[in-house]
Order: structure tokens, then C-alpha cells, then sequence
């Protein structure tokens, strides 16, 4: 009966915005838990289906399962908090929607760092492996030999060495750390 409400309320003229209808359908199910198994998973796509057919399409570049992800306990305490105080879902669709504007500002972030490197790799010629280091730099800050070895496991070191030498001799990047009392030494992007 609670699921066959709850589906005649999502395909009811609803003027309610859209990003609450998915909040409030995603704790609904949650709370309905029709299913033995698997509930969280469908009530997470439930959401999504709601935030999709009211035209927003991620393009699968979050889910909002990476924010619950983070913070389980406070996932959890979102969700109680609603049975707590009455069914008053104000605490869960203000850590839901908290949840949706972290992930899409995430999404913002990573796509001007994407941007901002494939404009430098272009500007510059740089490499595969010196795109590969660029990215670090951007996501992180900073790259250590170390890190640039992750990056590309099967290169040697020797070349990972001078492709950070172009990168230096172009002034695309800094070295820092250089010095016998300095911190290990490192890479940072070059004020450009």
C-alpha cells in the first residue's frame, strides 16, 4: 500500500521542485523498505530517475552515493533524524541537497582542471606522461618523483626525469625542495 502511494505521488502533477521530489523519494523508500535486500541502491536510483526525467542529466560524472560514501554515520543519522522528530524531513533534505551541490561543485572543479591541463598540454606539446604529471599537479599541488612513478608504472625513472626537465625548462612547473635542509624535494605548477 505505502509503495503503491508512493508511486502515485511521483506520477501526480507535482508542484514541489524537482530536486525535492528526488530527496523526499529517495528517504521514502528508504523508509517503505519494500525489499529484503537492496533498498539504499534502489532508493539512490529512484533519486536519480526523479532528478533525470525533470531534465538533469549528470552524465554519469557523480553519483550521490560518493557523498553518503564519505560520512556513513552522518548518512544514517540524516535518515533517523526524520523518524526522530516526527517524519519532519527538513534535516534529510538539507543533507541531501547539501550532498547534490558538493558533488556537482566537485564535478565543476574537476572538469576546470581537465580544461586548464589539456589547454596546457596543447600550449606547450607536453607528452602523455607529462599530461599524466600536469593532472597531478592540478588535482593535488604538488608531484614527487614518487608520484610520477605511480603514474606511469612501466616508465623508467630516468625518463620521468627529463620529461620534468622539459616541463621545468619551459617554466610550467617549479622545483622546490632542492636545497640539503629543504623538505623532500618536489614539483609545484609554476606561477603562469
Amino acid at each position: 500500500v505505502m509503495m503503491a502511494e508512493l508511486v502515485d505521488w511521483l506520477n501526480s502533477d507535482l508542484d514541489i521542485h524537482p530536486v525535492f521530489v528526488s530527496g523526499i523519494a529517495q528517504f521514502q523508500l528508504v523508509h517503505i523498505h519494500p525489499f529484503l535486500d537492496g533498498n539504499g541502491r534502489t532508493s539512490r536510483l529512484l533519486s536519480t530517475l526523479c532528478l533525470y526525467k525533470a531534465g538533469y542529466d549528470f552524465k554519469r560524472l557523480f553519483t550521490i552515493s560518493e557523498y553518503y560514501d564519505r560520512d556513513r554515520p552522518t548518512f544514517y543519522r540524516s535518515i533517523q533524524s526524520v523518524r526522530d522528530v516526527g517524519m519532519d524531513l527538513t534535516g534529510w533534505l538539507d543533507y541531501f541537497i547539501t550532498g547534490l551541490e558538493i558533488q556537482m561543485l566537485e564535478v565543476r572543479v574537476r572538469s576546470e582542471q581537465v580544461i586548464r591541463r589539456d589547454a596546457l598540454v596543447n600550449q606547450h606539446g607536453l607528452n602523455e606522461r607529462q599530461a599524466k604529471a600536469l593532472g597531478h599537479l592540478l588535482q593535488h599541488g604538488r608531484l614527487t618523483i614518487q608520484d610520477f612513478e605511480a603514474l606511469c608504472p612501466s616508465v623508467n625513472r630516468r625518463t620521468l626525469q627529463r620529461d620534468l626537465k622539459g616541463m621545468l625548462d619551459q617554466n610550467l612547473i617549479a622545483e622546490v625542495g632542492t636545497g640539503a635542509t629543504d623538505p623532500p624535494r618536489h614539483y609545484r605548477l609554476a606561477e603562469l
